[in-house]
This record gives structure tokens, C-alpha cells and sequence, in this order.
């Protein structure tokens, strides 16, 4: 799997070393817990419907990005500082990165997550 940034003119791997956070425990898991995720590393948690949705940073020592999408479209960008960052927006898929990943990536663009690479 592989996590795109589609603009008007061209298309951008944010991440290539994918996890999919697909079941209750790995949702509520996340990335507690780990020392640190590679810079082409992205965690997604996809969702039947969208809704609001919340993430926090508990037991997890390092800042990330995070995007909230609904039908690929960017509803948030957010920088989530360690231990204490808590963020909240509509998602139908969430989409966790390491910190400085998300740069240039806006509310109202196009993320994808597309099949190719190996999936965890």
C-alpha cells in the first residue's frame, strides 16, 4: 500500500511503508507504546462511515501528522505534539505520519491510499 497526495498537476508518495489499523484493538492501539515510525511509515484507520473522530497522543513519544479524509478529500491537518496532542475532525479514514509528513498538504485536497506496496 501506498499513501498519494494528488494536486492539480501531480501526484506525491506521502508514505509507502503502510499499516492498516482494520480492527478494534489495532484502532485503539495505534501507535502507543512504539519509540518511533520511519520516515515512509503511514498507520491508517479506516471507518464505515464518516464521522467525527478523535485521535490522541497517550504513550506515544514522538509528534505526528494526521489527516482526517472523507471520500479522499482532506477535512483536517493537524501536527499532534507527543504524549499530550489531541485532535478531532470528520473522517471516514485517518491517516497517522511522521511529523513534517503532511507538509504542503491542505484541507480540500486528494489522498488516496492505493494497493502495490506490502501491506502489514
Amino acid at each position: 500500500m501506498r499513501v498519494v497526495h494528488e494536486t492539480d498537476s501531480e501526484e506525491r508518495t506521502v508514505a509507502s511503508d503502510v499499516e492498516l489499523a482494520d480492527s478494534l484493538l489495532k484502532k485503539g492501539v495505534g501507535l502507543m507504546f512504539r519509540r518511533s515510525i520511519g520516515d515512509d511509515y503511514a498507520l491508517v484507520f479506516p471507518f464505515s462511515r464518516a464521522k467525527r473522530r478523535g485521535l490522541h497522543m497517550l504513550c506515544v513519544p514522538f509528534d505526528i501528522d494526521a489527516l482526517w479524509l472523507v471520500d479522499g478529500r482532506v477535512e483536517a491537518v493537524e501536527r499532534l505534539p507527543a504524549w499530550t496532542g489531541h485532535g478531532r475532525a470528520r473522517a471516514d479514514l485517518i491517516v497517522e505520519l511522521p511529523a513534517g509528513a503532511a507538509e504542503g498538504i491542505e484541507v480540500g485536497d486528494r489522498v488516496r491510499v492505493e494497493a502495490g506496496s506490502t501491506i502489514k
